[in-house]
Protein backbone atom coordinates (compact mmCIF):
# COMPACT_ATOMS: atom_id res chain seq x y z
CA UNK A 1 0.00 0.00 0.00
CA UNK A 2 0.72 3.75 -0.96
CA UNK A 3 2.48 5.76 1.87
CA UNK A 4 1.67 9.06 2.25
CA UNK A 5 5.19 10.66 1.48
CA UNK A 6 5.07 8.21 -1.64
CA UNK A 7 1.85 9.28 -3.02
CA UNK A 8 2.93 13.40 -1.92
CA UNK A 9 6.64 12.62 -4.49
CA UNK A 10 4.17 10.87 -6.97
CA UNK A 11 2.10 14.19 -7.00
CA UNK A 12 4.69 16.80 -6.73
CA UNK A 13 6.19 14.48 -9.97
CA UNK A 14 3.14 15.04 -12.29
CA UNK A 15 3.15 18.97 -11.60
CA UNK A 16 5.92 19.06 -12.50
CA UNK A 17 5.68 16.80 -15.58
CA UNK A 18 2.48 18.88 -16.64
CA UNK A 19 3.57 22.98 -15.66
CA UNK A 20 3.47 23.53 -19.16
CA UNK A 21 -0.34 22.09 -20.00
CA UNK A 22 -2.47 25.13 -20.22
CA UNK A 23 -5.94 23.75 -17.74
CA UNK A 24 -8.94 22.58 -19.97
CA UNK A 25 -11.93 23.85 -19.86
CA UNK A 26 -14.36 22.16 -17.42
CA UNK A 27 -17.13 21.45 -19.96
CA UNK A 28 -14.76 20.80 -22.64
CA UNK A 29 -12.69 18.26 -20.83
CA UNK A 30 -15.66 16.24 -20.36
CA UNK A 31 -16.75 16.15 -23.66
CA UNK A 32 -13.65 15.43 -25.17
CA UNK A 33 -13.87 12.19 -22.93
CA UNK A 34 -17.02 11.43 -23.69
CA UNK A 35 -17.11 8.09 -25.92
CA UNK A 36 -14.44 6.42 -22.51
CA UNK A 37 -16.26 8.45 -19.80
CA UNK A 38 -18.08 5.63 -17.98
CA UNK A 39 -15.53 3.16 -18.32
CA UNK A 40 -13.11 5.60 -16.60
CA UNK A 41 -15.28 5.68 -13.92
CA UNK A 42 -16.09 2.75 -13.20
CA UNK A 43 -13.52 2.03 -11.01
CA UNK A 44 -16.42 3.71 -8.43
CA UNK A 45 -18.60 1.13 -9.00
CA UNK A 46 -19.05 0.50 -4.95
CA UNK A 47 -18.83 4.35 -4.22
CA UNK A 48 -22.08 4.76 -6.66
CA UNK A 49 -24.01 1.59 -4.80
CA UNK A 50 -23.38 2.88 -1.45
CA UNK A 51 -23.90 6.24 -2.66
CA UNK A 52 -27.39 5.02 -3.32
CA UNK A 53 -27.77 3.23 -0.59
CA UNK A 54 -27.00 5.72 1.83
CA UNK A 55 -30.03 7.93 0.67
CA UNK A 56 -33.13 7.74 2.33
CA UNK A 57 -35.40 5.74 0.88
CA UNK A 58 -38.46 8.48 1.41
CA UNK A 59 -36.74 10.78 -0.59
CA UNK A 60 -38.95 11.64 -3.64
CA UNK A 61 -37.52 14.99 -4.90
CA UNK A 62 -33.21 15.31 -5.59
CA UNK A 63 -31.01 17.75 -7.18
CA UNK A 64 -27.67 16.10 -8.53
CA UNK A 65 -24.97 18.98 -9.04
CA UNK A 66 -22.49 17.93 -11.82
CA UNK A 67 -24.86 14.71 -12.91
CA UNK A 68 -22.57 13.99 -15.70
CA UNK A 69 -23.94 10.95 -17.26
CA UNK A 70 -25.64 10.07 -14.35
CA UNK A 71 -23.58 7.07 -12.90
CA UNK A 72 -24.69 7.48 -9.20
CA UNK A 73 -28.20 7.69 -10.68
CA UNK A 74 -28.27 4.43 -12.09
CA UNK A 75 -27.99 3.18 -9.10
CA UNK A 76 -30.17 5.89 -6.96
CA UNK A 77 -33.12 4.56 -9.75
CA UNK A 78 -32.74 0.99 -9.59
CA UNK A 79 -33.52 1.89 -5.97
CA UNK A 80 -36.21 3.98 -6.34
CA UNK A 81 -37.38 4.18 -10.04
CA UNK A 82 -39.83 6.76 -9.22
CA UNK A 83 -37.61 9.41 -7.97
CA UNK A 84 -38.22 12.70 -9.54
CA UNK A 85 -34.18 14.11 -10.37
CA UNK A 86 -33.26 17.38 -11.50
CA UNK A 87 -29.58 17.20 -12.66
CA UNK A 88 -27.51 19.89 -13.42
CA UNK A 89 -24.09 19.61 -15.62
CA UNK A 90 -22.15 22.23 -17.74
CA UNK A 91 -21.78 19.70 -20.50
CA UNK A 92 -24.31 19.18 -22.57
CA UNK A 93 -23.22 16.46 -24.32
CA UNK A 94 -23.07 14.31 -20.99
CA UNK A 95 -26.70 15.53 -20.21
CA UNK A 96 -27.84 13.99 -23.87
CA UNK A 97 -26.10 10.60 -22.94
CA UNK A 98 -27.83 10.68 -19.49
CA UNK A 99 -31.28 11.77 -21.23
CA UNK A 100 -30.47 8.40 -23.73
CA UNK A 101 -30.06 5.94 -20.48
CA UNK A 102 -33.15 7.45 -18.65
CA UNK A 103 -35.84 8.59 -20.92
CA UNK A 104 -38.30 6.97 -19.14
CA UNK A 105 -37.73 8.61 -15.63
CA UNK A 106 -39.26 11.85 -13.98
CA UNK A 107 -35.98 13.62 -15.11
CA UNK A 108 -35.43 17.52 -15.97
CA UNK A 109 -31.97 18.17 -17.42
CA UNK A 110 -30.32 21.73 -16.61
CA UNK A 111 -26.96 22.65 -18.62
CA UNK A 112 -25.77 25.07 -16.40
CA UNK A 113 -23.22 26.23 -14.00
CA UNK A 114 -24.95 25.09 -10.85
CA UNK A 115 -23.44 28.47 -8.95
CA UNK A 116 -25.76 30.36 -10.45
CA UNK A 117 -28.81 27.53 -10.52
CA UNK A 118 -31.52 28.72 -8.83
CA UNK A 119 -32.31 26.00 -6.38
CA UNK A 120 -35.28 27.15 -4.79
CA UNK A 121 -35.84 27.28 -0.85
CA UNK A 122 -36.93 24.58 1.12
CA UNK A 123 -37.70 22.44 -2.43
CA UNK A 124 -35.62 18.98 -1.96
CA UNK A 125 -35.63 16.21 0.07
CA UNK A 126 -31.99 15.44 -0.96
CA UNK A 127 -29.38 17.45 -2.78
CA UNK A 128 -26.29 15.30 -4.37
CA UNK A 129 -23.17 15.22 -6.43
CA UNK A 130 -20.66 12.84 -6.77
CA UNK A 131 -16.79 13.64 -7.74
CA UNK A 132 -17.78 17.06 -8.94
CA UNK A 133 -17.07 19.31 -6.11
CA UNK A 134 -13.18 19.43 -5.72
CA UNK A 135 -12.64 21.68 -8.71
CA UNK A 136 -13.78 24.76 -6.80
CA UNK A 137 -12.06 26.70 -4.08
CA UNK A 138 -13.31 26.28 -0.65
CA UNK A 139 -14.69 30.25 -0.87
CA UNK A 140 -17.16 28.95 -3.83
CA UNK A 141 -17.79 26.17 -1.80
CA UNK A 142 -18.81 27.70 1.36
CA UNK A 143 -21.44 30.01 -0.30
CA UNK A 144 -22.70 26.74 -2.62
CA UNK A 145 -23.13 25.02 0.69
CA UNK A 146 -25.33 27.68 2.12
CA UNK A 147 -27.68 27.75 -0.91
CA UNK A 148 -27.47 23.64 -0.61
CA UNK A 149 -28.63 24.24 2.88
CA UNK A 150 -31.78 27.03 2.30
CA UNK A 151 -33.00 24.26 -0.66
CA UNK A 152 -33.52 21.26 1.43
CA UNK A 153 -36.46 20.56 3.28
CA UNK A 154 -36.15 19.92 7.08
CA UNK A 155 -34.61 17.56 7.78
CA UNK A 156 -33.30 17.06 4.01
CA UNK A 157 -29.69 15.33 3.45
CA UNK A 158 -26.45 16.85 1.29
CA UNK A 159 -24.76 14.09 -0.06
CA UNK A 160 -21.90 14.41 -1.14
CA UNK A 161 -19.27 11.87 -2.55
CA UNK A 162 -15.63 13.55 -3.48
CA UNK A 163 -11.56 13.40 -3.58
CA UNK A 164 -10.58 14.35 -0.17
CA UNK A 165 -7.08 15.39 0.59
CA UNK A 166 -4.71 13.21 2.55
CA UNK A 167 -3.52 15.90 4.46
CA UNK A 168 -2.75 19.53 4.36
CA UNK A 169 0.39 19.16 2.53
CA UNK A 170 -1.86 17.86 -0.48
CA UNK A 171 -4.62 20.49 0.13
CA UNK A 172 -1.75 23.32 0.05
CA UNK A 173 0.05 22.12 -2.72
CA UNK A 174 -2.88 22.12 -5.21
CA UNK A 175 -4.11 24.98 -4.10
CA UNK A 176 -1.22 26.37 -4.73
CA UNK A 177 -0.73 25.36 -8.23
CA UNK A 178 -3.91 25.78 -9.02
CA UNK A 179 -3.86 29.67 -8.70
CA UNK A 180 -0.38 29.73 -10.21
CA UNK A 181 -1.27 27.85 -13.76
CA UNK A 182 -4.89 30.27 -13.63
CA UNK A 183 -2.35 33.20 -13.62
CA UNK A 184 0.20 31.83 -15.53
CA UNK A 185 -2.10 30.80 -18.67
CA UNK A 186 -4.61 33.84 -18.37
CA UNK A 187 -7.62 31.92 -16.99
CA UNK A 188 -10.28 34.23 -16.24
CA UNK A 189 -12.12 34.20 -12.97
CA UNK A 190 -15.60 33.03 -14.87
CA UNK A 191 -13.97 30.08 -16.65
CA UNK A 192 -14.23 27.03 -15.00
CA UNK A 193 -11.04 24.67 -15.07
CA UNK A 194 -10.50 20.93 -14.86
CA UNK A 195 -7.72 20.65 -12.00
CA UNK A 196 -8.45 18.94 -9.08
CA UNK A 197 -7.98 21.01 -5.58
CA UNK A 198 -9.45 18.40 -2.89
CA UNK A 199 -9.73 20.05 1.14
CA UNK A 200 -8.95 17.72 4.41
CA UNK A 201 -11.63 15.62 5.66
CA UNK A 202 -11.79 18.40 8.80
CA UNK A 203 -11.95 21.49 6.56
CA UNK A 204 -14.85 19.80 4.43
CA UNK A 205 -16.62 19.43 7.71
CA UNK A 206 -16.10 22.53 8.48
CA UNK A 207 -17.39 24.21 5.66
CA UNK A 208 -20.04 22.27 5.79
CA UNK A 209 -20.85 22.90 9.53
CA UNK A 210 -20.90 26.77 8.86
CA UNK A 211 -23.34 26.96 6.16
CA UNK A 212 -25.15 25.16 9.21
CA UNK A 213 -24.97 21.12 8.74
CA UNK A 214 -25.34 18.56 11.30
CA UNK A 215 -22.35 15.72 10.11
CA UNK A 216 -24.12 12.38 9.46
CA UNK A 217 -22.84 9.11 8.26
CA UNK A 218 -18.99 9.56 6.74
CA UNK A 219 -17.74 6.58 4.64
CA UNK A 220 -14.21 5.92 3.15
CA UNK A 221 -15.09 3.62 0.16
CA UNK A 222 -12.63 3.22 -2.79
CA UNK A 223 -9.88 5.08 -5.31
CA UNK A 224 -9.53 8.26 -2.96
CA UNK A 225 -13.70 8.85 -2.80
CA UNK A 226 -15.40 9.69 0.53
CA UNK A 227 -18.66 10.04 1.37
CA UNK A 228 -20.09 12.31 3.61
CA UNK A 229 -23.67 12.89 4.62
CA UNK A 230 -24.60 16.24 5.83
CA UNK A 231 -28.65 16.71 7.50
CA UNK A 232 -30.40 20.17 7.97
CA UNK A 233 -32.10 19.29 10.95
CA UNK A 234 -35.74 19.89 11.37
CA UNK A 235 -36.75 23.27 12.23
Amino acid sequence: MESTAEYLQGLKQWLQDTADSPPEEMAAFFAKRLDDYEEHMSIWEKSYQMFAEMLPLECQRILDLGCGTGLELDKIWQKNPHVEVTGVDLCSDMLEKLQEKHADKNFTTVCQDYFQYDFGFCRWDAVISFESLHHFLPERKGELYRKVYHSLKAGGIFLLGDYIACCEEEEELLHGEYLKRRKRFGVPDSCFIHFDIPLTLEHEKKLLQSAGFVMGKILDVSEGATIIAAIRETD
